[in-house]
């Protein structure tokens, strides 16, 4: 997936990904899975994608901090 922020492009074929993790069944109106990348501009970002009473209704990037991204990738592991 691609998309812009602040006039940036962000995309999931040329970011490294960095982690995964998927709640609920394969499915599921509210599974939903989300994957941690790390941009070449060093901006890490999540991924996410799900039912549609799920976080992620519909494909989404979303930036986030590296802290929040440490986090994220202790919470998964």
């Amino acid at each position: 997936m691609k998309t812009v922020v602040k006039e940036k492009e962000y995309s999931t074929y040329n970011a490294k990904c960095l982690g995964y993790k998927h709640i609920g069944e394969y499915g599921h109106d509210d599974g939903f899975e989300e994957q941690l990348y790390l941009a070449e501009d060093g901006q890490h970002f999540i991924y996410g994608i799900g039912g549609p009473n799920s976080p992620y209704p519909e494909p989404e990037i979303t930036l986030v901090k590296e802290e929040k991204a440490v986090l994220w990738k202790k919470r998964t592991t």
